[in-house]
């Protein structure tokens, strides 16, 4: 029985020039084209003929040829990186699984045999006895359990422990099981299997024991500790008869050699494995070479082999004898806390509990770099614009910059405090870093610190720029449960987004940048509209909390990430749910897009990071929206249909060809328009003679008939964007055109809300000289020659003024303004 925990280590940079195996690419999920990683590795075990090893992860159980170290065969619907033990006649594996259940796999079909039930909390470890007749298991209910494996009947459940069971085995004679108990009973207990009486309760450690293992003569028992000693029994009396120490840390597995001349163990934060002489307890040998824990080790049935498993990622093979290492597998990962492409779209970045940061190549799985340095958790990592610069984020408090090329390490720079995001803008200039409850701005070239962010009032897991960089978003969790948006430039704190009852864990805005989401730990992803930061919908469907969301590149599509362990896609102009994507076995941190928008990838805690297809937005037909035939749709073909807005028979603005142009034909081109062309500029709205009133109208309308069409959604989404940019946002009088002027001239003005308009235009003297009565103006940019007020240059009895200086001054409700002109002729 292993546990496995955070590791913090100093680490240098490695290359993986190692037997490296690709991730096994059979038994993907539905819609995945390619694992990245193995997952974690929970056990291993060779078959006792010595031919296959036995790998569970977080992804499923592995099997390798022992001799070449080629994987063979891949289950994933056992997923279980913990306990794994053979049958001794090779024919079954039992496996630790969810929900509190052991299953038996018969190893050469494949095929379920049982799945034992009765624990009332987790399994921790199994063993079989010397025939192969009986299972035990320890559990977290404090109780060892022996079970038939022909018939999956329980047959004792061994009592006394007052806490959780770590481990368990049987002797090598079967007459004995050995369970190792937990926190405040630290003891190891041997009980009778056939009767399940206690023989004998060995008391000596001083805090939780981790593994137990029996000598091949069955007359000693090793048992490993959290308290950083191995101890040695003596099984017959009890006995305690010798102390191994000087570990370091933690004892999370020992192992007798099959011809007990050798006991190893493992020594947690010390990176290293220990060799001992069984019988005199001397010191022989230290392994060294992973970098990180290592909580498992295997002897080879013949004993020329000890495999040994780390939080590195590695498996590493070794002569026992000689100390020498001979073999390694790879590719194996703790959590994946975080990811990003590059913007290559072939580099994919990842970072994880094992303090590391791995550069990989998206389209065939390899792995690049492994990125050392980081002294704890890297928890994000963002990658630049420009794909050169990769920034990570740790528990240690720093950022660190490296290079995507290389994989060597920048700068870095300290004092950014618990880094749980980073994110770089979008001219890549400035990297923003959450760490605990404030934001930090910093240039990303200088590495001077520009703005420190505070206000939220606990941790913050999340930011996100604008897609202009002009504003910042940094979602709160805990008691905060707020987003808040920053302006860039200043630091100065824009609005915060509140009245949530929980907190958000991702941030993120779409491409055109109209929409903010969040994901949150109420299971849901909420929406605000950009322009007025109002409420925009909730996305429900996930059964626990979403950890993480991002847009496509085109705008068409949300992901979204959960601790349900899947992913979910909506679609980002109807909010409907599109797909929901399972395959991964713990909770899913991190989701991102390629720049091409083809991929999705996903991370999860369970070790792996999934690629998958997705397919492309729906293509519109632009022609079908093109009404004036330039091969376009534009706001010209918008201008037009709107012109034509009831006319009937014949008629280029009758795209939907009903015979008559209607509020459906004016949809149908604005969404075509909203397709391709986004966001429209206001300067595009000034000269194209539309009025807020008039779009107004066509909304009212739209919203009307309840379409639900995705075109027709893109089309209502477009008008929206048109009546917000026709809406100006204050009253405001411009200079006249041309200026100076003969004998004609325009004034332009907009108006935040509509009102009776009145232009008065005075000589120098301030003598009236014209009254322009122009009635009722809606809200509006009143800037083009069309809508703008005309002045012919004649006074109030229709003769041409004289060369000088005027005054024009605007009255619309309360506001008031004036300016002056010129007439030269």
């Amino acid at each position: 029985m292993k546990i496995m925990v955070t590791s913090i280590v100093l680490l240098i940079l490695l290359s993986l020039n190692t037997l490296a195996q690709d991730s096994p690419q059979w038994d993907l999920p539905e819609g995945a084209k390619r694992r990245i990683g193995k997952g974690w590795v929970g056990e291993i075990a060779y078959s006792p003929d010595g031919t296959r090893l036995a790998v569970s992860t977080t992804v499923g159980i592995l099997i390798y040829n022992a001799a070449t170290l080629q994987e063979t065969v891949l289950r994933t619907e056992y997923p279980a990186w913990g306990a794994l033990e053979f049958s001794p006649d090779g024919g079954t594996l039992a496996i630790e699984s969810t929900g509190n259940t052991v299953r038996l796999w018969d190893f050469r079909t494949g095929a379920l045999l049982e799945t034992l039930t009765g624990h009332t909390s987790g399994v921790t470890d199994v063993a079989f006895s010397p025939d192969g007749s009986v299972l035990a298991s320890a559990g977290r209910d404090k109780t060892v359990r022996l079970w038939d494996t022909r018939t999956g009947e329980l047959q004792h459940t061994l009592s006394g422990h007052s806490y959780e069971v770590w481990a368990v085995a049987f002797s090598p004679d079967g007459m004995s099981v050995a369970g190792g108990g937990a926190n405040i009973d630290p003891t190891v207990r041997l009980w009778d299997p056939e009767t399940g009486e206690l023989q004998h309760v060995l008391v000596g450690h001083s805090s939780d024991v981790l593994s137990v293992a029996f000598s091949p003569d069955g007359g000693i028992l090793a048992s490993g500790s959290r308290d950083k000693t191995v101890r040695l029994w003596d099984t017959k009396t009890g006995e305690h008869q010798r102390t191994l120490t000087g570990l370091g840390h933690w004892v999370y597995d020992v192992a007798f050699s099959p011809d007990d001349s050798m006991l190893a163990s493992t020594g947690g934060e010390n990176r290293t494995v220990e060799l001992w002489d069984t019988k005199t307890g001397e010191h022989l040998l230290a392994l060294e070479g992973h970098t990180n824990w290592i909580y498992v080790l295997a002897f080879s049935p013949d004993g020329r082999v000890l495999a040994s498993g780390s939080w590195d990622g590695t498996l590493r093979f070794w002569n026992p004898k000689s100390g020498e290492q001979h073999r390694e597998l790879t590719g194996f990962m703790t959590r994946v806390s975080s990811l990003a492409f590059g913007k290559d779209g072939r580099t994919l970045a990842t970072a994880g509990t094992d303090n590391k940061v791995r550069l990989w190549d998206a389209d065939t799985g390899e792995s690049r770099y492994i990125l050392v340095g980081h002294k704890s958790y890297v928890r994000t990592v963002s990658i630049s614009p420009d794909g050169g610069t990769l920034a990570s984020g740790s528990d240690d408090g720093t950022v660190r910059f490296w290079d995507v090329a290389t994989g060597e390490l920048r700068r870095a720079l300290t004092g950014a405090g618990w880094v749980t995001s980073v994110a770089f803008s979008p001219d890549g200039m400035m990297l923003a870093s959450a760490a605990h409850y404030e934001v930090r701005l910093w240039d990303a070239v200088t590495n001077e610190h520009l703005h420190t962010l505070s206000g939220h009032t606990s941790p913050v897991y999340s930011v996100a720029f604008s897609p202009d960089g002009k504003t910042l978003a940094s979602g709160g969790i805990y008691s905060d449960n707020t987003v808040r948006l920053w302006d860039t430039k200043t630091g100065e704190h824009l609005r915060t987004l509140s009245g949530h009852a929980s907190g958000f864990t991702s941030v993120a805005f779409s491409p055109d940048g109209a929409i903010l989401a969040g994901g949150n730990q109420d299971d849901t992803v909420q929406l605000w509209g950009a322009k007025t930061w109002g409420p925009r919908g909730t996305l429900t469907g996930h059964k626990r909390p979403v950890r993480c969301i991002a847009f496509s590149p085109d705008g068409g599509t949300l992901a979204s990430g959960s601790s349900d362990a899947t992913v979910r896609l909506w679609d980002a102009v109807t909010w409907e749910h599109q797909r929901t994507l399972t395959g991964h076995t713990s909770r899913v941190t991190n989701v991102a897009f390629s720049p091409d928008g083809s991929t999705l990838a996903s991370g999860s805690w369970d070790g792996t990071v999934l690629l998958w297809e997705i397919a492309p937005s729906p293509v519109i037909d632009l022609m079908v929206g093109d009404v004036n035939g330039d091969g376009e749709a534009s706001l010209a073909d918008l201008v037009s249909a709107g012109g034509n807005l009831g006319e009937t028979g014949a008629n280029d603005a009758d795209v939907d060809g009903d015979g008559v142009v209607n509020i459906f034909d004016i949809v149908i081109v604005a969404g075509a328009i909203g397709d391709v062309g986004g966001k429209p500029s206001i300067d595009a709205f000034a000269a194209s003679g539309f009025s807020a009133t008039e779009v107004e109208g066509w909304l009212k309308q739209a919203r009307g008939l309840d379409l639900a069409d995705p075109r027709a959604v893109r089309g209502i989404r477009f008008l929206e964007q048109l009546f917000a940019a026709l809406k100006p946002k204050k009253t405001a009088l411009l200079q006249n055109y041309p200026n100076p002027f003969n004998p004609e001239t325009w004034i332009p003005y907009h108006l935040a809300q509509g009102a009776e308009v009145n232009i008065t235009i005075y000589d120098a003297k301030g003598t009236l000289v014209r009254r322009l009565t122009l009635g009722y103006q809606a809200a509006g940019y009143y800037a083009d020659r069309g809508r703008a007020a005309y002045w012919d240059g004649r006074n109030r009895d229709g003769v041409l003024v004289a060369s000088g200086i005027y005054i024009y001054r605007l009255r619309a409700g309360d506001f008031a303004a004036s300016r002056r002109m010129v007439i030269v002729k």
